[in-house]
């Protein structure tokens, strides 16, 4: 059916909303309905906390491509970080890493069907030898790049490499305000060095990120870490919740949030965000975004972080650094590629789609049924299912893992219930 014929059948009822990432929605100001590349269709009836979806979307025929892919350049690390995602890890580059040639085979494939924001991760990137020549040889292919480091081993010399190599962004893990908070979980002396390779940065002018994870034993640091971030001149924050895998699960009982912890620190957060000082993420923690839409009315739309990216000019999805987007992505805006080349929905959810040494990159994005299933809202179960919000929330796809073990289970930290939803009934069923 054409653009045209459809909007003539439902000429009042329907709007068209084009989606920059899967399942986001932006208002276009046509009223009339589009079905090309990324438009979808959604009938919405006007309630007290916001317009919520009544149907599902029409999708598109072919996926979003991918806005952040996620490689683990190594399984070696210099620390021992207690809620690493990793239970494995190395004190130096395995030989079970891809080698520079299968590395650059996979950036090659990725870039030439794609142009998203590829992340250098770990273990510690920075202890593979080659990551600057594997940075650069990206940047040249078109891709934005960007380091997530523990800051540790940034010395003047490697941050002036890092910063020749083309990287556009580093990351840098600060899990508390001082010392004997931030240590506690990466090692003693880690945190004043994390702030030594920040600050050889930070004078070779790359653009710097903190990342956060948020737990029992350092929330409370949060106003002070927001404050310090502003001070050191940060370009943004990034709070990271706890999910349980690798050694997550054994501090789980003792570390996560209770859920009612996340919702007040994720209200905190939505506070800042509307001060316009800094770019700020919450990342693992998809109901910030049924937050933001049932507090955007105090301000009268959504917070600044979900705008920037056109004030600066962003004309592709996928060409900001500080991209808008719905609440879980895994196997829908972003990936994960481990140290040996398996694919994931994301580095938290154990589901392995294939490995890039035997496919494509392309064709598992495409055509996984792991995938294809994460993309799909209507599959969610439990009071995800029911939500309204499930479209720009969707629950964190690995914690319902890890408390149910299944992918669509309902995301088990969330305080929301659905209005009309049964939850004894959903707690029976699980």
């Amino acid at each position: 059916m054409s653009n045209a014929a459809l909007g003539q059948k439902h000429p009042a009822k329907w709007r068209s909303y084009f989606v920059t990432e899967p399942n986001q929605l932006f208002d276009s100001s046509d009223e009339t309905v589009a079905v090309e590349g990324h438009f979808i269709l959604l009938s919405f009836k006007m309630m007290a906390h916001n317009a919520v979806p009544e149907v599902s979307p029409l999708l598109s025929p072919s996926p979003a491509p991918p806005r952040l892919i996620f490689w683990e350049t190594t399984a070696g690390c210099n620390l021992r970080c207690v809620h690493c995602r990793r239970l494995d890890v190395l004190d130096q580059v395995s030989d079970t890493d891809l080698s520079t040639d299968a590395a650059q085979a996979m950036i090659a494939d990725i870039a030439q069907n794609f142009k998203p924001i590829l992340v250098l991760s770990g273990g510690e990137p920075l202890v593979r030898p080659d990551i600057l020549e594997l940075a650069s040889f990206a940047r040249d292919r078109g891709l934005r790049v960007a380091l997530a480091t523990n800051g540790t081993l940034v010395t003047a010399e490697k941050a002036k490499g890092i910063r020749e190599a083309g990287v556009a962004r580093v990351s840098i893990s600060l899990d508390g305000v001082c010392a004997a908070t931030h240590d506690r979980f990466r090692g003693a002396g880690n945190f004043d060095r994390a702030l030594a390779g920040f600050d050889h940065l930070k004078r070779e002018g790359v653009s710097l990120q903190i990342n956060m994870t948020v737990t029992r034993f350092n929330a409370e640091e949060l106003p002070q870490l927001y404050e310090m971030v502003l001070a050191r001149g940060a370009s943004a924050l990034h709070l990271f919740m706890l999910v349980p895998v690798g050694c997550g699960v054994q501090i789980a009982e003792t570390d996560m949030l209770p859920s009612e912890e996340y919702e007040k620190w994720l209200n905190w957060f939505y506070e800042r965000d509307i001060e316009r000082k800094i770019e700020l993420k919450a990342t693992c923690a998809p109901h910030y975004f049924r937050i933001v839409r049932q507090r955007s009315k105090e301000i009268g739309g959504l917070p600044p972080s979900h705008h920037r990216q056109e004030a600066k000019g962003a004309t592709h999805p996928n060409q900001s650094l500080h991209q808008t987007t719905k609440g879980c992505l895994a196997g829908q805006g972003v990936c994960f590629v481990s140290h040996t080349g398996e694919v994931f929905p994301c580095g938290y959810l154990p589901l392995s789609v294939g490995n890039i040494r035997a496919t494509p990159f392309k064709t598992l994005w495409d055509t996984s049924p792991v995938f294809e299933k994460l993309r799909n809202p209507d599959k969610l179960e439990g009071k995800c299912g029911a939500c309204s919000f499930k479209y720009v929330c969707g629950g964190c796809r690995a914690r319902a893992y890890y408390a149910h073990g299944d992918e669509q289970a309902e995301e088990p930290h969330c305080i929301y219930v659905p209005p009309g939803f049964n939850v004894s009934s959903s707690c029976d069923a699980l």
